[in-house]
């Protein structure tokens, strides 16, 4: 049986009751999650003003993240899909305000009102189909889209996700992309098995952000590791130049439908059969303005 939790069964059945207290009693889960969410907190970047922001923790499970943030001084929403964690955070008492909900159906929150948002292990569960209705790459789309709306104006999200491969974590940063997003993926400790972590720093803002407001990672003797990655899993830098939105269609030009394009329609119709005028000078001919 595989050890990633999101290849077993869905969240909302995978964190049942019991496995709910169980991950909040440990004493290593604990310490984990404190070390993401400090992590996580430093890439969001907050101004240093003394004044609480409104976060957003997505995949709050039973609070564990959410105390990081209460104790930053800042206050908190919370979302997730699990019910048995949401009963565990609140018979902790969490000091957030607790949301159940799906992130892949996009969140139900006003436009413009989150000052930023974290995720800790939470959004690489997007990337499988647990139904046949579950299609990943909607569901990214729904997510990341409905994200950048709650945003205010050049916040940040911090994304901390475990992709099961590159090709999970290209679908990933796509997805953002496509929203709107600019930003990337900042990697920690990338040559360790153990204590590597991949944190999506995005920021919703206006396209003039560059590749430089990308943070760079923790390396292996804990100073900066801005050349310590190889080059397959390079850090990945989403910028507005590089956002390839699919193009509408346009309409064909009426103005260059001259006489060769109606000889060769003429000529297809024909060839299925279908009665069409004889060609003379006057086919494709342009007509004045009065007659």
């Amino acid at each position: 049986m595989s050890a990633r939790p999101e290849l077993r069964a869905p969240p909302e059945i995978f964190y049942d009751e019991g496995e709910a207290r169980k991950y909040t009693s440990s004493s290593r889960i604990i310490e984990i999650q404190a070390k993401l969410s400090d992590r996580a907190l430093e890439l969001l970047a907050l101004p240093d003003d003394g004044i609480p922001r409104l976060l957003l923790d997505i995949g709050c499970g039973s609070g564990l993240s959410g105390e990081t943030l209460s104790e930053s001084g800042h206050h908190w929403i919370g979302l997730d899909i699990s019910q048995a964690m949401l009963n565990v955070a609140v018979e902790r008492e969490v000091e957030g305000d607790l949301l159940l909900g799906d992130m892949g159906q996009g969140l139900a929150l006003r436009p413009g009102v989150i000052d930023g948002a974290i995720s800790i292990s939470a959004v690489q569960w997007l990337c499988n189909a647990d139904k046949s209705s579950h299609n990943p790459r909607l569901r990214l789309k729904a997510f990341f889209g409905s994200l950048y709306r709650c945003l205010s104006r050049d916040a940040k999200a911090v994304l901390q996700v475990y992709p099961e491969n590159l090709d999970q974590r290209q679908l990933i940063l796509t997805s953002a992309m496509r929203a709107g997003f600019a930003g990337g993926v900042v990697v920690d400790y990338p040559h360790s098995s153990k204590s590597r972590k991949e944190y999506l720093v995005l920021t919703c803002g206006p396209p003039s952000l560059s590749a430089s407001s990308v943070p760079n990672g923790i390396g292996e003797d804990g100073g900066s590791s801005d050349e310590d990655v190889s080059d397959d899993e390079e850090t990945q830098v989403i910028s507005a130049g590089d956002r390839q939105r699919p193009r509408k269609r346009q309409k064909l030009n009426w103005k260059v439908r001259g006489r060769e394009w109606i000889l060769n329609k003429k000529e297809q119709m024909r060839r299925k059969g279908n009665v069409v005028p004889a060609d003379t000078k006057y086919t494709g001919r342009k007509r004045k303005a009065r007659f």
